[in-house]
């Protein structure tokens, strides 16, 4: 009888390191809240900044952004 999906050495070698915390992957990204909004010059919603480097009511009271929101997303290494 031919063996199952998650049956034999693999998956007990897979097992014994989930038992050790071993990770499977690469670490997850790191996620930090993003300003997106609209301005002048890109009407359609886009990514302004990080919430740590820009203040979205100030983009706002200035008329340099509208349509403004705060999101959770994630942090790739070249985005800084």
């Amino acid at each position: 009888m031919g063996k199952g999906y998650a049956e034999g050495p693999a998956a007990e070698e897979r097992y014994e390191a989930l038992e050790r915390g071993d990770r499977a992957g690469p670490p997850p990204a790191r996620e930090r809240p993003a300003v997106y909004g609209s301005t002048a010059d890109r009407p359609e919603k886009h990514f302004i900044g990080w919430l740590d480097d820009t203040d979205p009511d100030e983009l706002f009271a200035s008329g340099a952004a509208w349509g403004i929101s705060v999101v959770r997303r994630a942090e790739h290494p070249s985005s800084g």
